[in-house]
């Protein structure tokens, strides 16, 4: 869940995914997933947090998009 949580920050700090995915902390293909559903419905939240971000996705779970909520469910999520 860690490593979600992680992936999830960077991808919302629009940092580098190739560097991260090397380091285990969520592949390029879960990062570039969730990258739209991140800046769409948690830009408001993006600086609080990794668990304020998961909450985010999790309360928009109904308007993400089917492979953002595959890498949810694949995170137990």
């Amino acid at each position: 869940m860690r490593n979600l949580l992680v992936a999830l920050t960077l991808l919302s700090a629009s940092l580098s995914t190739a560097a991260f995915a090397q380091q285990g902390r969520g592949t390029e293909a879960e990062q570039k997933a969730c990258t739209r559903d991140v800046q769409k419905f948690c830009r408001p939240v993006i600086d609080q947090g990794d668990f304020t971000i998961l909450a985010c996705l999790k309360e928009n779970r109904a308007k993400i998009s089917q492979a953002c909520d595959q890498v949810l469910k694949n995170h137990n999520q």
